[in-house]
């Protein structure tokens, strides 16, 4: 099962699971989509690999 990280590992923005600006990469490591794209050029600076939008999952509300 993929790791829902919540926050981002750049700047620690929330990313809820639920979040459509959250990117991750094949490890799984998460940031925010403005740390993916302007900071990172849309590469994990961890493993190199391509950061992609991170699939959202619903979230059960009371």
């Amino acid at each position: 099962m993929l790791e829902m990280k919540t926050n981002c590992e750049r700047c620690q923005k929330t990313l809820p699971q639920d979040s459509d600006i959250a990117m991750i990469c094949s490890f799984e490591c998460t940031f925010c989509v403005t740390c993916a794209k302007d900071a990172l050029s849309l590469r994990c600076p961890n493993c190199g690999g391509e950061l992609i939008r991170r699939p959202r999952r619903s979230v059960q509300r009371p």
